[in-house]
């Protein structure tokens, strides 16, 4: 019995019109519309190398791959069994030629992380959705992976982000997705590190308050902040909106900014 197959409590999931099937848990972590907007940050045209910092099952990651094709894609994760399951969609969607699973803990010493098989420097593109609550301010979940998948400790945004930029090599990339009320927390980490920072808020619908930020910045750049339009995700019937639809199915992409 492989490690996959040791799961009990996993579904098979279909993303971009069943392009993409993701095999992930029942219960815990499940990918939805944050990993589609924060894969569809990097143009379909981008090279070289792009990692996914707490992958999970892979989604971002592999719909970055599949989107596009000239990039190599680490997957980094610190769950046994996400990775596991990771692992099984490289290979079931075809990628493995190009992505690979590391299981490593992004909040680990300098040390553990090349230990783990991880290269500082190395990517041209970092992709996360960061665990979205800190686990001294909220009421941590009784299951070890949801807690694992969704909290961590009240400096660890900043540690996260110092993490992203030891990964990242000179003028790379930082694609990030979070809640809204997190920007300033997020700003405070990226300082220093990363600059062009260009936000886009996501709203569920065109007169709601935006439930998401996606943020973009660049290594080492001095370029100004930009607080770009929004992104509408639903019509006032509940359907998604014309340009949400192409997202889901893998042919939108924002446009990145090169400065």
């Amino acid at each position: 019995m492989n490690a996959t197959n040791a799961i009990p409590d996993w579904s098979d999931d279909s993303f971009f019109c069943g392009d993409l099937t993701l095999r992930q848990r029942l219960r815990g972590h499940r990918a939805g519309t944050d990993a589609v907007l924060l894969a569809s940050l990097i143009p379909p045209d981008a090279s070289g190398h792009a990692v996914d910092a707490g992958a999970a099952s892979g989604a971002a990651g592999l719909m970055l791959a599949l989107r596009v094709p000239r990039l190599s894609v680490d997957l980094i994760e610190i769950d046994p069994g996400d990775s596991a399951l990771a692992a099984h969609n490289i290979i079931a969607n075809g990628v493995a030629d190009r992505c690979r699973i590391v299981t490593a803990d992004l909040l680990a010493s300098e040390e553990q992380r090349e230990s783990a098989g991880l290269v500082k420097g190395q990517a041209d593109f970092v992709l996360s959705n960061p665990p979205y609550l800190n686990a001294d301010a909220t009421r941590i979940s009784p299951d070890p992976a949801r807690a694992r998948a969704h909290t961590m400790p009240d400096d660890g945004l900043v540690r996260w982000c110092r993490a992203l930029a030891w990964l990242a090599a000179p003028r790379a990339i930082v694609a990030l997705i979070h809640r809204t009320d997190a920007l300033p927390y997020l700003l405070q980490a990226l300082e220093g590190r990363f600059g062009g920072i260009a936000i886009r808020p996501v709203l569920p619908h065109a007169d709601a308050p935006a439930s998401r930020i996606l943020l973009t910045a660049r290594k080492a750049s001095r370029a100004p902040l930009s607080i770009l339009p929004a992104f509408v995700l639903h019509n006032e019937d509940g359907s998604f909106t014309q340009a949400a639809t192409a997202l889901h199915a893998g042919i939108y992409s924002f446009e990145t900014r090169k400065d």
